[in-house]
């Protein structure tokens, strides 16, 4: 029968096996079936080395948590200054603010359709989803900027800052 050192060490190269992603899982489980020893204590390596497994999922687990919330977090920073940039240049009077390696540019989204009475949109400007009614924004947006008046909906036209 193998030593406790043989076997951890052969434990310890499954282990370098599973955390290799390239090794098939049948080279795993043939592995772990050529170590000798007896079922018993095979058994309990192999369920040790499960929980140590489920463990690093669940601090790995945690971690993606962690990042995301921080990932969310920067974004939203990154957008509340974008806002404070664009707002400053709006009271400024600035449309473009360009540098060397920097340029700062307030431009005009395309026209959005806004819907302020859904109930007063014309049919030939809806389209029906069984049991809904869904104002079609493309065709009222094509009718507006085409200067056709469609009850119920505005063109609205509004700014967003980009930076290059």
């Amino acid at each position: 029968m193998p030593s406790l050192y043989e076997l951890t060490g052969d434990y310890r190269q499954v282990w370098d096996m599973v955390n290799d992603e390239t090794v098939d899982l049948a080279v795993i489980e043939d592995t772990l079936a050529s170590i000798e020893g007896a079922i018993e204590d095979k058994a309990v390596n192999i369920v040790n080395f499960i929980r140590s497994l489920e463990g690093d999922a669940s601090i790995i687990k945690a971690e993606e948590k962690r990042l995301a919330e921080r990932r969310k977090a920067l974004e939203n920073r990154v957008s509340n200054i974008k806002e404070y940039i664009q707002g400053q240049m709006e009271f400024a009077n600035l449309d473009k603010i360009k540098t060397p390696t920097i340029t700062i540019a307030l431009q005009k989204n395309p026209p959005a359709v806004n819907i302020e009475d859904e109930a007063k949109i014309p049919a030939a400007f809806i389209t029906i989803v069984p049991e809904q009614r869904i104002p079609d924004k493309k065709r009222i947006a094509e009718a507006l900027k085409g200067g056709a008046e469609v009850p119920g909906a505005t063109l609205t036209q509004g700014k967003s800052l980009r930076i290059r």
